[in-house]
């Protein structure tokens, strides 16, 4: 049985341990914050064997080497890692199987906010850790890859099964949420969306996670293909509606 532990830690950033407890193995998705994952290991009497990392972001794999030092642990990861010296011991990509005990994930090639970004889909448990290539309501910028990638990315998420739980790694949803709902007014489901999040930020609790059904009804980049009258290009493809809506998004106030 698959246990998730989320946490806060660094400014806005989400932590994942993730502990399978017939074998007690444990694994720590991305290592933004070394001392609080290690912390709140110990609080769980978890001991951290694995590191899966989604991408080479210090604030994704910047701990690899504390973590590792301290535990032993082996860490999982595409081949963009090395770029901070954080390399792993175990290169994956697209298609690629992981094990954490007797529960296993399929690797998704997800690029576009870097290169190699991936994300992993435990298929059984209905799970995907995806990093930082969707938010609630939002997705990475494109530091690194195309819009024609990162659509192909959000589309393979978006293909996966509707009642999955998306675990992103930021608290973005509340900025996310005011652009959303600036080209997407009319959407009753994001309208209640909005509300939703604006109580539970109120109230100081996590966005995080959410389903993928909660998604293709009100993130707006999944959802380009039907607001291409938002951005007035009405013959637009859909790469040219997302490419379109993404630059809208960098430039929001």
């Amino acid at each position: 049985m698959l246990q998730i532990h989320q946490f806060s830690c660094l400014s806005d950033n989400y932590g994942f341990l993730i502990h399978d407890e017939a074998s007690g193995a444990t694994a720590a998705i991305d290592t933004p914050d070394a001392t609080e994952i290690l912390r709140q290991a110990d609080a769980k009497g978890w001991r951290i064997t694995d590191i899966w990392n989604t991408h080479w972001h210090p604030d994704h794999a910047g701990g690899n080497a504390a973590i590792k030092a301290k535990t032993g642990a082996r860490v999982t990861g595409p081949a963009e890692v090395s770029r901070i010296g954080a390399e792993p011991d175990h290169i994956v990509d697209d298609g690629a199987l992981v094990k954490l005990g007797g529960s296993s994930a399929r690797v998704l090639n997800v690029g576009g906010h870097t290169l190699g970004h991936i994300a992993y889909v435990f298929e059984a448990e209905r799970v995907a850790f995806v990093g930082d290539a969707l938010f609630s309501m939002g997705c990475g910028r494109l530091f690194e890859g195309t819009p024609e990638q990162m659509w192909t990315s959000l589309s393979k998420i978006a293909a996966l099964p509707r009642e999955t739980t998306l675990y992103c790694a930021h608290e973005y949803t509340e900025s996310n949420a005011r652009f959303a709902i600036h080209y997407d007014p009319a959407n009753r489901d994001l309208q209640a969306r909005v509300a939703e999040v604006k109580q539970l930020r109120a109230e100081g609790k996590p966005t995080v996670p959410m389903t993928l059904d909660l998604e293709l009804k009100t993130n707006p980049f999944l959802r380009a293909p039907l607001l291409k009258h938002s951005i007035m290009k009405p013959n637009a493809t859909d790469v040219e509606a997302f490419t379109d809506l993404r630059a809208l998004k960098d430039n929001f106030k």
